[in-house]
């Protein structure tokens, strides 16, 4: 009886780490409101993490550079989570600000590149590119400029050429 009972304690261990590992944002948006400590917990331990001057912190979680996905877990003063969501999307890209953002800040929204950082001399801009699916579904790559002062310059969506549709998976 006491093996039967380790034993669907284990599968119910193993299915709820499946659940949050397939579905990361169903998982954590029923853990509003939770600690970091039970983040931690159901996503493991983020890729980066950064604290604000007013307290509040994200913890990056990056896929990348194979997957197509960074998520950031908002956390108030408390330590406790007020938002999870997907970071490389066409809505959060599109908020960059030219001319103002740093690299800093391009790194607290989408986490620092995991794809070889380029540098092109006769633009005298370096830059950060992550993968994302475009509209929802087609492959790209999003491409954020510096120029050598370190301040964001442009940002590029570019589609995959290989193409490829998520849909069809």
């Amino acid at each position: 009886m006491q093996y039967r009972f380790a034993m669907w304690l284990a599968s119910s261990a193993v299915a709820l780490a499946a659940c949050a590992s397939l579905q990361p944002l169903q998982t954590a948006q029923k853990m509003i409101g939770s600690p970091a400590s039970s983040v931690r917990e159901t996503f493991g331990a983020p890729t980066e993490t950064y604290q604000f001057a007013n307290g509040t912190s994200r913890w990056i979680y990056s896929h990348q550079p194979l997957g197509y996905d960074v998520y950031a877990a908002d956390f108030d003063a408390n330590g406790k989570l007020v938002s999870f969501r997907q970071m490389l999307t066409e809505k959060e890209i599109y908020e960059a600000k030219p001319g103002v953002w740093t690299k800093r800040d391009v790194a607290e929204r989408f986490g620092l590149p995991r794809e070889p950082v380029q540098y092109y001399a006769l633009m005298k801009r370096e830059a950060w590119s992550y993968r994302l699916y475009a509209s929802g579904y087609q492959p790209a790559h999003f491409s954020a400029y510096f120029d050598d002062r370190g301040v964001l310059d442009r940002t590029m969506i570019i589609v995959d050429p290989r193409g490829g549709d998520r849909r069809a998976k």
